[in-house]
């Protein structure tokens, strides 16, 4: 699912997690900062792992009040950046949380989820008898002239070869 939220595009996946990673500190000239991340895996026939990046200590208590191997749904910004002539692309977590298989997702910040359509009461069909109708007689399709398989030879005569 996308979410468009003034220019950013924030994703989100679900899955399992299943690794957290170490955290990184440092000093920069607008004062420390902290880096951490982790790995979900997601369901489905192939399963993939995901390995997000979180930065500052709010998103990190997000992370780590989260059991492994619990089902989660990640809320994410891809970015990419060019270093040298090559491409390298991050996944930024903004949001991480619990998630029960079959109950509906909190409210995002600046998106709906979509309502849940009512069921409305439909009366069973009765039931429909085929249509009647005449027996066809098999008939045997003559080759069409001019197309590679057709053969200028009659079912009972050999083979040219």
């Amino acid at each position: 699912m996308i979410i468009n939220k003034k220019n950013n595009i924030d994703m989100e996946i679900s899955g399992k997690l299943i690794k957290i990673l170490q955290e990184v500190r440092g000093e920069s000239a607008r004062g420390p900062w902290v880096r951490g991340g982790f790995v979900i895996e997601t369901d489905g026939e192939y399963p993939r792992q995901v390995a997000f990046t979180t930065f500052g200590e709010d998103r990190l208590a997000m992370v780590a009040g989260i059991a492994l191997n619990s089902p989660v749904i990640v809320t994410f910004t891809p970015e990419s950046r060019e270093y040298q002539e090559r491409w390298y692309t991050d996944l930024r977590c903004s949001r991480i949380q619990n998630y029960i298989p079959g109950q509906m997702p909190p409210q995002s910040a600046g998106y709906a989820w979509p309502a849940a359509a009512p069921q409305a009461a439909v009366p069973p069909a009765a039931p429909v008898a085929p249509a009647q109708q005449p027996p066809v007689a098999p008939q045997a399709a003559a080759p069409a002239q001019g197309t590679p398989f057709a053969s200028p030879l009659k079912p009972d005569e050999d083979l040219p070869f």
